[in-house]
């Protein structure tokens, strides 16, 4: 008898050969966490062990080291493809939270948002990594990419919630919550309007304790913030270092925090609450995605 993540795992299978499919200039967002990680697991899987488009990460230089060094090291061991992209320009002039030159919101906008739409528009340079070095050059190829695979899941926070398998977007990223696509039985539009930009999101009906149940199924690799490393403390959520905050906990292993979020003292807590940028924005990220945040 099939089980719940064998659904959903063909669910996502099945939407990422559509994407694969159905757009031309298709790229997967890579953020290093587990739900990224899960969702690049399983185009692994629909791929049999080849991901046939390139990942994309917003570094903002403010990630946790180990974030970084994790994604250089899956980067190198399943020969990814692997673009970086930067907003060079807000960082040279320290237009950053940390350097106290702005709040979060507009920290997120810049580092985040804007490094993102023109990442993906091309308009930006982009850093790819060269295998052959083992480092990162220039990406000479500046096409813009008009498909986006992301791993939003719906029961993330209230935004996510609004979102379709195949979500359109202006050119510019651009978020009309109120202009999204019916999806019925497994019928999903995938022919939009020259120039639409469409978010795919093949996680988006899966839960967070669906994601570390298939993540210790699976047997896949996750940063090592996720565990406690004897300080009675772990992240949740993983993002910058000066807006994301760990939280009280003992589970040192995928089957401990399993059962934090079956029974233990998070079965009822938002996953985000330890990310700052989700309060300054009224309690969710509706404005920053509207715009175009992840």
């Amino acid at each position: 008898m099939t089980d719940h993540l064998d659904r959903l795992e063909a669910q996502s299978v099945y939407i990422l050969r559509e994407a694969y499919a159905s757009f031309r200039s298709l790229c997967m967002l890579w953020s290093i966490g587990k739900d990224s990680t899960v969702m690049l697991w399983l185009a692994r899987k629909a791929f049999y062990g080849h991901v046939p488009f390139p990942l994309v990460h917003i570094d903002t230089s403010y990630k946790i080291p180990e974030m970084i060094q994790y994604r250089d090291r899956l980067t190198a061991e399943w020969r990814l493809n692997m673009i970086v992209g930067q907003n060079r320009e807000a960082l040279a002039a320290k237009q950053t939270f940390p350097d106290g030159a702005i709040d979060r919101i507009n920290c997120c906008r810049l580092l985040k948002t804007e490094a993102l739409k023109n990442t993906l528009s091309g308009a930006w340079p982009r850093q790819r990594f060269n295998h052959d070095l083992g480092a990162y050059e220039p990406d000479p190829n500046p096409e813009p990419f008009t498909g986006v695979i992301a791993g939003v899941r719906a029961d993330e926070e209230g935004s996510r919630s609004k979102e379709r398998y195949f979500s359109p977007r202006t050119v510019r990223s651009q978020w009309n919550v109120g202009d999204q696509p019916p999806e019925f039985w497994n019928q999903f539009n995938t022919d939009f309007p020259p120039g639409t930009h469409v978010r795919i999101h093949p996680l988006l009906d899966w839960t967070e304790l669906n994601v570390w149940e298939y993540i210790e199924r699976e047997r896949i690799p996750t940063v090592s913030l996720y565990y406690d490393q004897g300080e009675g403390q772990r992240y949740r959520s993983l993002g910058c270092g000066p807006c994301t905050l760990p939280v009280a906990s003992d589970a040192q292993t995928v089957s401990e925090i399993i059962v934090e979020l079956r029974s233990g003292r998070y079965a009822n807590v938002a996953e985000r609450s330890g990310r700052a940028q989700d309060k300054d924005d009224g309690g969710g990220l509706e404005t920053l995605r509207r715009e175009g945040y992840m």
